[in-house]
């Protein structure tokens, strides 16, 4: 089963998920969407809690009021950790965990430590704790079923992306087409009307100069 909450600091609502045992944390370290961030109490057993981001949001840019929302979760759903004060809690994104056969379960690592960021809590919120869990709602989820239709979506986001990039490219083509095709146009008639004007402006010879170039 997983554990989803709603984080009500940014608009709209973030959803915030967790395994409810080690065992459904193995699953979501698995299944885990590239985008998703990660959390953890560093170096204690606790929760794992991520959050599913929110479109245009970075995981280098998330908000401080929804990082602490989801430090203080793994806090309090530490055994230890929530008896404890100034805990480090760190974050990553889900594409950089990193689970080998030899590890034990609920067990992770990293494929780029540099990818990995932390927050300090000094104390546990009950005020945010509380907040969070009137919105906890358990449900059962086919990882596998949504995992394909997620790639699904992503990749009719990507065709319209590349058909919309097309598309606009074409159009810049043509622009620059109709822009030669006028500029060359320009100076075909430009160049011509210097050439009636030379032969306009050019000194008449008398009739007499005319006989004379004819002799």
């Amino acid at each position: 089963m997983v554990l989803f909450f709603r984080s009500t600091v940014v608009d709209p609502p973030a959803v915030i998920y967790m395994g409810k045992d080690k065992v459904e944390n193995e699953d979501l370290i698995k299944y885990a969407w590239p985008q998703d961030v990660w959390f953890h109490v560093d170096k204690l057993s606790s929760a794992h809690v991520y959050i599913r981001m929110p479109e245009g949001m970075t995981w280098e840019a998330i908000p401080q009021a929804l990082l602490v929302d989801c430090a203080q979760l793994v806090k309090a759903n530490s055994i230890e950790g929530n008896k404890k004060d100034n805990l480090t809690i760190i974050y990553t994104p889900g594409d950089n965990l990193k689970k080998t056969g030899d590890m034990a379960v609920g067990q992770v690592s990293f494929h780029n430590d540099r990818k990995v960021k932390r927050i300090y809590i000094e104390k546990r919120e009950n005020a945010i704790v509380n907040r969070l869990n009137k919105t906890k709602v358990e449900r059962e989820v086919d990882h596998e079923q949504e995992r394909v239709e997620r790639i699904k979506k992503e990749t009719a986001v990507r065709r319209i992306a590349a058909a919309a990039k097309r598309k606009a490219d074409a159009e810049l083509a043509k622009a620059r087409e109709a822009e030669k095709a006028a500029r060359s146009y320009d100076s075909l008639f430009s160049g011509g009307d210097e050439d009636y004007e030379d032969q306009d402006t050019a000194p008449r010879k008398s009739v007499r100069e005319l006989e004379e170039d004819f002799m």
